[in-house]
């Protein structure tokens, strides 16, 4: 059994048992999360929602916070001097999917 959710803008396939990780939630570790925006689950069969699965959630556990690998952004001009150096780390939760309600 498999659901689609929705979170942070971006779209995640996940079964029970299952440690992704996604935009940052701001929720301390060992918390519960429930995840409404579920856009299809499979069981018997696949349920596609309109846009979303009424009725359907997603449990999961908050396993910790962190940041990514340093991105290095660097803007050049050539012929001018103009150089600009800038590094970004982008804040991440990792969570552990505990059960799919449909």
């Amino acid at each position: 059994m498999y659901a689609i959710i929705a979170t942070g803008g971006k779209q995640y396939k996940v079964s029970e048992g299952d440690i992704i990780t996604i935009e940052k939630l701001g929720v301390e570790a060992g918390e519960n999360v429930t995840f409404d925006q579920v856009l299809a689950v499979s069981g018997d069969e696949l349920k596609v929602g309109n846009p979303t699965v009424s009725g359907a959630t997603v449990e999961a556990s908050v396993v910790n916070e962190g940041r990514g690998k340093k991105i290095i952004v660097y803007k050049y001009k050539r012929k001018t001097g103009y150089h600009k150096k800038n590094g970004h780390r982008q804040p991440y939760t990792r969570v552990k999917i505990e059960k799919i309600n449909a």
